[in-house]
């Protein structure tokens, strides 16, 4: 989220402790809290009773999370024209000729090592086309397809389909054509509306113009158009609900609703939607929190807040612990999660629209070796690879450097957000052959600038990437078992 999202969250959870006694001795009301709710009423259904709807506010913030904060991007990118975080209408293919900055906060631990292509797809009336050119080998690139229940589904690029030029087919669940002719692959989303990343990788700034080049090459078409064909009939306009990531967790519900409508229920995920839907959120619902009981607001806020807290404490100990780093894999495809929504709430919060392990590992902290949070505002740190034992990749590695608290890129006298491989020509080598990164909010020396991330005077949150991980040893994979271990933090003497 970002810093206005955190203060909203605040106030949330300053309401829980108004409301919180009150709650604790009226567990057992069954009062209806929505018209929906009222009509059932009226058929005889009983209303959930607080603590019923507390526990589904819990179970529903951690399933609800992922949509609602990908309903979210799509808003703020696709939707709202007016929104300082836009980038094009559905089906159009925007090419970003620069890296992320702290300017951008839609989504949450941006990657600053790649220009992004980036795509929201309208899949309803028919199928794109995705279509690729020829890339050098040299120059890792991978083109990420994300549905709106965040499950990635597809993959085009280096590792997944080599450089070659290409042509792939991308349809909505609805669809049930054959692929034709010059198509080399077909991708199914599980939702009308999904979300096409391409990351094109950067050697260092005078390599913009390159990357803009093989950036033209990537066409999105209609299928129709691809096959010189007459367009099918457009589908129905449609009037979002508005959203933005800054309002996630004061309207979190009613944007689960309103994401609901776009996303089809599966065998996976018909119970929670059922309990979703007894208190009045899910597709065509008007679920108004304003309204609500004082006794019911306090239910679901101190739902959510569990919920959230359960989020949290999976992110710090669901993973394996390494030196600090959390390490493992939590993005993958329908398949994958196997209605797993606690991991997939935490793929998301952790850093949404992940890649699978295969494409890219994302070891991350808040802590040093010994546990203690990472504060740059008291301590100076460095991270010291080994000689010999620098990120094991195919492609190449990064390590990040956020702000602990919005997780968002921060400002800083050099615009240094991160430090990665094709930077090590320029970087100072200890007299071992080691490589020491200091991570501090002043400048270790000129002789050894080359080397440093910059830090706030706060805490930080740091994400290390290693694209297209090598799968034989030395190898971070499996996830959390892997031969090659990301060093430890260390306070700086």
């Amino acid at each position: 989220m970002n810093r206005k999202s955190n203060r909203g969250w605040t106030m949330a959870a300053a309401a829980v402790v108004a409301v919180s006694t009150l709650f604790a001795g009226c567990a057992s009301k069954t009062d209806p809290i929505t018209q929906a709710d009222q009509a059932d009423v009226a058929k005889g259904v009983t209303a959930p009773s607080l603590e019923q709807t507390r526990a589904i506010a819990e179970a529903g913030f951690i399933y609800g999370l992922p949509l609602v904060m990908n309903y979210a991007v799509m808003n703020e990118f696709a939707v709202d024209s007016s929104s300082s975080q836009f980038k094009a209408p559905f089906n159009q293919l925007h090419n970003e000729h620069r890296v992320a900055t702290p300017a951008d906060t839609a989504v949450i631990t941006p990657n600053s090592d790649t220009p992004y292509s980036i795509m929201w797809a309208d899949l309803r009336a028919e199928p794109l086309v995705i279509t690729v050119p020829a890339v050098s080998k040299k120059r890792y690139y991978s083109v990420q397809l994300i549905d709106g229940n965040t499950y990635n589904f597809g993959y085009i690029g280096s590792r997944a389909t080599a450089s070659a030029a290409g042509s792939y087919l991308v349809a909505g669940p609805d669809w049930k054509g054959v692929p034709p002719p010059g198509i080399d692959k077909v991708f199914n989303s599980t939702t009308p509306f999904a979300l096409t990343l391409i990351r094109t990788q950067l050697f260092n700034p005078a390599d913009m113009p390159n990357v803009e080049k093989v950036q033209a090459g990537y066409q999105v078409q209609p299928l129709s158009a691809f096959l010189h064909q007459p367009a099918p009939p457009a589908a129905p306009k449609l009037d979002f609900v508005p959203a933005t990531t800054a309002g996630i967790k004061d309207n979190f519900f009613e944007y689960l609703s309103a994401a609901l409508a776009y996303v089809p229920p599966s065998a996976d995920d018909k119970e929670i939607r059922a309990k979703l839907a007894s208190i009045g959120v899910g597709p065509g619902r008007s679920f108004e929190f304003k309204n609500l009981s004082l006794e019911h607001k306090a239910a679901v806020l101190l739902g959510m807040k569990a919920g959230d807290k359960t989020v949290d404490t999976f992110l710090s100990s669901g993973m394996k612990n390494i030196n600090g780093w959390n390490v493992g894999a939590f993005f993958g495809d329908q398949a994958f999660y196997k209605a797993n929504w606690l991991m997939r709430a935490g793929a998301a919060k952790g850093g949404l629209y992940g890649n699978d392990a295969v494409e890219a590992m994302y070891p991350y902290t808040r802590t040093d070796g010994t546990g203690k949070t990472l504060d740059t505002s008291k301590h100076n740190y460095t991270l010291t690879f080994p000689a010999g034992k620098l990120p094991p990749v195919n492609a190449f590695w990064s390590v990040t450097l956020y702000d602990g608290k919005s997780q968002l890129l921060i400002e800083n006298p050099i615009n240094r957000y991160l430090i990665n491989s094709p930077m090590l020509s320029a970087m100072k080598k200890n007299a071992d052959g080691s490589l020491t990164l200091y991570i501090q909010k002043d400048s270790p020396g000129k002789a050894k600038e080359a080397n440093w991330l910059p830090a706030p005077d706060d805490t930080v949150y740091l994400v290390m990437r290693l694209y297209w991980p090598k799968s034989t040893p030395p190898s971070i994979l499996p996830a959390g078992e892997g031969s090659w271990q990301p060093p430890a933090l260390v306070v700086s003497k």
